[in-house]
């Protein structure tokens, strides 16, 4: 047993797997077959499940194969982020589809914006002006109110919402729940990554509701290399989730 922190075990498994060799780029051409299906060489790529790397839209796979022909002498997973969604959306989002949807349902019932800060002032009325919006979307689009509650105390909320959420999720092609399945964890809100998927919400207006807490702790405090720096991968990771949620349209 260490004292090591979730942080710093997430820093030292980033740097051992980018500390790994990274295999060398052994194609010379990257193509688009028929059915969206991205070549090398004529060859269909394969998911790390051993599926054909096929894209629902022409707009994405043209995005997956621009990743694939920016390799240069090695293959670095660490910057392509598009076909790392694809991968999971074909790996996971298909043969484990009614688990997704039970994950996806669990963050609904403790939901980021549901809980509130009592106090300083400035940090109350910078969740309310950020999540009121995310609340009366829910409202609107799933028929269901969701409890709030001031501090860390558990709200239980309805479960006919939390089933409706559930159900707003069922309709969503592989990709597109990927995508919202990862904005979810990557956010820690469902109700608003529901707004992002729908286009309910710009990019700016999740992100910037998505970091209420740690702006106003970065406004007040100051932040660390560290702490900027696991901020910049996330903002990677939630940029190119909303790409694509863009380019599955």
């Amino acid at each position: 047993m260490t004292d090591e922190t979730d942080d710093e075990r997430m820093i030292r498994l980033m740097k051992d797997r980018y500390e790994r060799p990274l295999p060398k780029r052994f194609y010379k051409t990257v193509s688009i077959g028929p059915g969206n299906e991205i070549l090398l060489d004529g060859r269909a790529v394969k998911t790390p499940m051993k599926a054909p790397l096929v894209l629902p839209t022409r707009a994405l796979a043209e995005a997956v194969a621009a990743e694939w022909e920016a390799q240069e002498k090695v293959i670095n997973p660490g910057v392509m982020p598009m076909t790392k969604y694809a991968n999971t959306a074909i790996d996971r989002a298909v043969s484990e589809r009614e688990s997704v949807l039970d994950d996806f349902a669990s963050y609904v019932g403790s939901d980021l914006v549901c809980y509130r800060a009592e106090r300083p002032t400035a940090l109350v009325e910078a969740q309310a002006r950020h999540w009121n919006p995310v609340l009366e979307d829910a409202r609107a689009s799933l028929g269901h109110e969701f409890r709030t509650a001031s501090g860390i105390m558990h709200v239980a909320q309805d479960p006919g919402a939390i089933s409706a959420a559930r159900a707003a999720a069922v309709d969503l092609n592989p990709h597109a729940l990927t995508v919202l399945y990862n904005l979810t964890t990557l956010t820690g809100s469902a109700l608003l990554s529901l707004m992002l998927v729908g286009h309910r919400a710009t990019a700016e207006q999740g992100w910037a509701a998505s970091h209420v807490d740690e702006d106003y702790q970065i406004a007040e405090w100051g932040a660390d290399d560290e702490a900027m720096a696991r901020r910049a991968a996330r903002r990677q990771d939630f940029d190119a989730l909303m790409r694509m949620i863009n380019l599955l349209a």
